[in-house]
């Protein structure tokens, strides 16, 4: 009788990458929004890589991940595979497969607790297996650690200048996001936000290449804490952004966008260009900031200490290290917001957002975004930061599915709160949007009342504020700062904001 014999299971080991091949290896990578991804890309060129951002992910890409991977996986997973497959099935048609693996790698970030996200890996291997590109070198980003040291090989050195250059990176592209969708609502030229902001991604790339380096990875953190160099840039990108006028009196309602990390922060299809469909239905963005996820991090860790004081005699000076270190991040995340007139919204309180989820969901519960979730719904509706949330959640997400559940709570407590939690199969396309519309419909009633109430309480007049407005040339441009001052829209703030002003010189 003949028998069947199982190779033991053995987890994924690429081959090495040795610092000989860089001049030849280009590292791949992707997952976030245009603009992030074109200054990584530049701050791994700094460092002396090669790097090329994956496209955008489609529809088909969907399909393919389905199709040589996990088809029980959730829709980020099935997306990100999908890229990076037919990435790569398209440079082997070109090269060939041997050639394509001698000659690319990817870097992906790593886990983050109970979620899929830490087996996205295993995700890439059997689809790589399973499209014959098995030779192919995948390596992780641990997002807990700084200076990580060199993967397998030599040739990805993970330390100080690379991590400082990629955090950089991403806070510089979140505060320009920020104002870019604070900005083209209301633009009197279409298109004319679009240009700038191009522009001005173009030039903050030559500025992360030619990012000072230095020898010494303390020196290189040192510098990046107290430089005035990328807030210098953003100021140039300020200056472009004087020459776009803005009518701030059209009444929109603003949309705070949460969810799954990947749904929430890529623009195209696998959220259903989400940002784009809400501009086009009449609404304010308010996009989701990486800066918060890294924020969110540093609170967990803060977490895990405080359970240990009283056990740990190190507990409370590590909570103190590490509450530290969130302030400089705040203070740095401040200093870029500065640069761009402080326009772009600043970082919620993480221990605030702990506080108003804590009724509805357990801090210590991990994966995805935790109780984040619950807590940037709240903290957007208590202080009047948007009309609306919407909740990108992927189908068959555990963490995203336990804060949804938690809302129906929160909603129920606050039964003025809207929310629009959407289930994201990547397939379809209108009954997400459509349940979006409903609420959104309400948003825009909602935002239509404030403002038509602000009028009355103010005793302005739509004459009044324009004649304003013709009188101060400075508030058309989208530079000029509107201060938040209890209401949500941001026409109903310009109205609370002449009201102030007038008579004044």
């Amino acid at each position: 009788m003949a028998t069947t014999t199982h190779a033991p299971y053995h987890a994924y080991k690429p081959r090495p990458f040795t610092k000989a091949e860089r001049d030849r290896v280009t590292i791949v990578f992707g997952g976030l929004h245009w603009r992030a991804e074109r200054l990584l890309q530049a701050a791994f060129e700094n460092v002396g890589y090669r790097a090329e951002a994956l496209p955008v992910a489609t529809r088909d890409d969907l399909l393919a991940g389905r199709e040589v991977a996990d088809i029980g996986q959730c829709c980020p997973t099935s997306f990100t595979t999908g890229n990076l497959v037919n990435f790569l099935r398209a440079k082997a048609r070109d090269l060939g497969a041997k050639e394509v693996a001698d000659r690319y790698v990817y870097l992906t970030a790593g886990a983050c607790g109970a979620c899929r996200f830490g087996q996205y890996h295993q995700s890439y291997e059997l689809a790589l297996r399973n499209s014959g590109l098995e030779a192919f070198r995948l390596f992780l980003l641990a997002q807990d650690s700084l200076d990580q040291g060199a993967a397998k090989g030599d040739g990805l050195q993970i330390d100080l200048p690379f991590t400082t250059g990629v955090i950089w990176a991403l806070l510089c592209a979140d505060v320009l996001q920020d104002l870019e969708y604070q900005v083209r609502p209301y633009e009197l030229v279409a298109g004319q936000t679009d240009r700038v902001v191009r522009e001005s991604v173009d030039d903050l790339c030559d500025v992360f290449r030619k990012r000072p380096l230095h020898a010494n990875k303390w020196r290189s953190l040192l510098w990046h804490l107290t430089t005035g160099y990328f807030a210098d840039a953003l100021r140039n990108v300020h200056r472009r952004f004087e020459s776009i006028e803005v009518d701030r009196l059209r009444v929109k309602p603003v949309v705070k966008i949460t969810g799954e990390f990947y749904l929430q922060t890529v623009e195209g299809d696998p959220n259903y260009n989400i940002h784009r469909w809400l501009e086009a239905e009449g609404a304010e963005v308010y996009p989701a900031a990486v800066a918060v996820w890294l924020d969110y991090w540093m609170r967990w860790y803060v977490q895990g200490f405080e359970d240990y004081v009283g056990i740990d005699r190190y507990a409370r000076p590590k909570i103190a290290a590490v509450r530290l270190l969130q302030l400089v991040f705040r203070r740095v995340y401040d200093r870029l917001r500065s640069a761009l007139g402080r326009q772009p919204h600043e970082l919620p309180d993480q221990y605030e957002l702990r506080r108003l989820a804590s009724p509805y969901f357990n801090s210590r519960l991990s994966g995805g975004e935790g109780d984040m979730l619950v807590g940037k719904a709240l903290w957007a509706h208590h202080h009047k930061k948007a009309h609306m949330t919407c909740e990108l959640s992927p189908y068959s997400c555990m963490p995203n599915t336990m804060s949804v559940g938690a809302m129906a709570a929160v909603v129920g407590r606050h039964p003025d709160l809207l929310y629009a939690p959407l289930e994201i199969k990547g397939d379809a396309e209108v009954h997400a949007l459509s349940r979006c519309q409903m609420v959104l419909t309400e948003a825009k009633k909602r935002a239509q009342r404030e403002f038509e109430e602000t009028l009355e309480r103010t005793g302005l007049t739509m004459d009044d504020a324009r004649a304003w407005l013709d009188a101060h040339p400075e508030a058309k441009r989208a530079t000029y700062r509107v201060p938040h001052d209890g209401v949500a829209g941001n026409a109903a703030n310009l109205l609370v904001h002449i009201a102030a002003r007038r008579g004044r010189p």
